[in-house]
């Protein structure tokens, strides 16, 4: 995220003629400025690369490539139906209208952990004991026999979900008059204390946003509802009706007044109109609040309410120490930092520029001292992971390119804070990888943008050069402290294999890192009490108390975190992240069901009190108690626990 143009000196009289100017602007455009919509494609074409300046660069001789092409795949919408199987211990997402955000509800319910399915018919819907109506629930999407089925759901026991109830006679199970748009509403707050928000201890859980306070119209699809039956579960700003929820024999009825797919959507895709309450190094879990929300509906009505954990091995909360070398001074520095983490077993990942050429930000010192350095580091056991080769504040303005590019012929030019010439998306992306690789002697398959410059065509673009995973975007900055699944254009259409994973903390703020241990541990206290991700971003261009903070960091969590690379965790939850979990029940006894495509070590279970384990197949799955329940240290494909209730 460093500005390295103030460290240069023959860039410091342009740099303080453009200081003014770039100021805040330049700490704004850190991401692309979103639309007013989501987009289903918005992918810039590649253009003609503007005539390059003479410039000075280091070759290294008799190194070319990649050689390969990358080519960008034509975009194919997910089909609904690659959610729709699963056992009726699940939580059924009766989807009224496909044509909605329900990609961002589906991936917030697996982040999250709760096992779901998809389905469009309502009676199969109504063989589970908890259904989520969505995107709404009127007359205008179901028939008057479907509506009455769902009426009578929560007078037989089951609970009923539904985002937006706009008419269709439901009123009354809901305990409501009429829905009411409500554009100008941007903020909702939990009026009391309730068994299922409890957990909101925070006062940015109390109170969570939905749009932004200057721009609420900008989000579009809000209601409030009229006479409640009942004090409501939330409000909105002006008191209005936000959530309501009225119990009925062993379940609720619960109507949300937002659509939480778009919601999901707008903090996941990097569009978040200006919700955030912070940029960074803050706490902002408004997307994880609604997906905790719903897993406490789940696990309080279901039958066997079993979810899975969210850090590995039971821990309370996954750290990522990460550093971003983009600075001439910062390549040696790594090494101080390198050996103290391999000296406490923790493996950081070095998201390392390949600046092999000098331009406005700095001199080339991706030369010939960079490959030892790079040795070294894979040697204590770090990740080395790209961070671009130009560092370009405009990154998010590239053109996609053409996917041939290779160094030493790809050569983009930093030439002002607000111009670079000759760079792509592609370019990027291909050109550092290589170098890395090529130099390293280490796969290269987690990716981070200089100044976190996000492209709408970054998910695209790192599927097509062989990335895995992107940490590009702060945790603020997406309403969540969660990883989340990465869409096409960042649009609401078609997904991507490629996961992000959040920046939580970094160094660039005022005051200086060192005198920040206590409000970073801070952050980590709130993100323990669910398993949020603490990502922790630090440049390496000084040591001295950007050293200290990162001892007195990890000694303080190293007790109650798990510790590893971008690449340890994001492998890990990939795997998670398919892991398919059913329940079958007998009067005193459960069946628990895992089946696990990848291989995968350290997955939590969380099953629900008074559930004791009898047995297990197969009978050498090894099974230990942790925080967070049932630790698996190693998941077969197949496995099946069983449990007296």
């Amino acid at each position: 995220m460093k500005r390295n143009w103030f460290y240069f000196p023959f860039a410091g009289a342009v740099a303080l003629a453009l200081l003014v100017w770039v100021g805040r602007q330049a700490f704004k455009s850190l991401k692309t400025p979103p639309p007013t919509s989501l987009p289903v494609s918005a992918e810039k074409k590649a253009e003609p690369p503007a005539p390059l300046p003479a410039v000075e660069m280091h070759r290294f001789p008799g190194v070319l490539g990649p050689t390969n092409i990358s080519q960008i795949l034509p975009s194919s919408p997910t089909d609904w139906r690659r959610y729709g199987v699963g056992g009726t211990n699940r939580l059924a997402v009766l989807l009224t209208d496909p044509d909605s955000a329900w990609l961002g509800l589906a991936h917030g319910l697996r982040t999250i952990g709760v096992p779901f399915l998809l389905t469009t018919n309502t009676t199969r819907a109504l063989t589970h004991r908890v259904v989520f109506a969505y995107p709404r629930l009127s007359g205008a999407v179901l028939t008057a026999p479907e509506l009455r089925a769902l009426a009578a759901h929560p007078r037989t026991g089951g609970t009923l979900i539904a985002a937006n109830v706009l008419g269709g006679g439901l009123e009354n199970i809901f305990g409501f008059q009429q829905a009411i748009t409500s554009q100008q509403h941007h903020e909702i707050s939990f009026t009391s204390q309730h068994p299922l928000t409890a957990g909101f201890t925070h006062p940015r859980e109390r109170v969570f946003r939905v749009a932004e306070p200057k721009n609420p119209a900008a989000i579009a699809g809000k209601y409030h509802y009229t006479q409640p039956a009942l004090q409501p579960l939330a409000v909105y700003e002006d008191g209005t009706a936000a959530i309501l929820l009225r119990p009925w024999e062993a379940g609720y009825a619960c109507a949300l007044g937002f659509d939480p797919g778009y919601l999901l959507l707008l903090g996941y895709n990097n569009r978040e109109e200006g919700i955030s309450r912070a940029y960074v190094n803050q706490f902002e879990p408004s997307l994880d609040v609604v997906l905790r929300l719903f897993k406490e509906l789940y696990t309080t009505t279901a039958l066997a309410p079993v979810t899975l954990g969210t850090v590995p091995f039971g821990r309370q909360l996954p750290v990522l120490i990460t550093h971003d070398v983009d600075y001439t001074r910062s390549l040696t520095n790594t090494l101080a930092y390198a050996e103290f983490e391999a000296s406490v077993g923790v493996r950081a990942t070095y998201f390392m520029q390949v600046k092999y050429l000098r331009d406005f930000n700095d001199t080339a010192f991706f030369n010939d001292s960079a490959p030892p350095i790079l040795q070294r580091l894979r040697a204590l056991g770090h990740e080395l992971a790209s961070h671009t080769v130009c560092h370009s504040l405009n990154f998010a303005k590239f053109p996609l390119g053409t996917g041939t590019e290779r160094y030493p012929d790809y050569q983009p030019f930093v030439r002002t804070p607000i111009l670079t010439l000759g760079g792509t998306v592609l370019g990027e992306l291909r050109a550092s990888k290589f170098l890395l690789e090529q130099f390293g002697g280490q796969e290269v398959v987690s990716f981070r943008p200089g100044n976190l410059s996000n492209p709408y065509s970054l998910p695209q673009a790192l599927v097509a050069t062989g990335y895995r995973h992107s940490s590009s975007v702060t945790a603020n900055d997406s309403l969540t402290h969660l990883p989340f699944q990465l869409n096409h254009d960042r649009a609401r259409a078609a997904e991507t294999p490629i996961f992000e994973f959040p920046v939580t903390i970094e160094d660039e703020e005022k005051p200086p890192l060192g005198e920040r241990v206590q409000a970073a541990l801070d952050v980590a206290r709130e993100l323990a009490r669910y398993g949020g991700l603490m990502n922790v971003l630090i440049h390496p261009d000084v040591t001295g108390h950007k050293l200290q903070f990162e001892r007195d960091f990890i000694a303080a969590l190293k007790p109650v975190a798990w510790f590893g690379t971008v690449n340890d965790f994001a492998s890990w939850w990939a795997a998670r992240n398919e892991v398919a979990l059913d329940v079958d029940l007998s009067t005193n006894f459960a069946a628990v069901t895992l089946a696990a495509p990848r291989p995968l070590n350290g997955l939590a279970l969380q099953v629900p009190a008074g559930w004791r384990l009898q047995s297990a197949d197969p009978a050498s799955l090894k099974i230990t108690q942790a925080d967070a329940g049932l630790v698996l240290d190693q998941v077969p494909a197949h496995a099946r626990l069983f449990f007296r209730r």
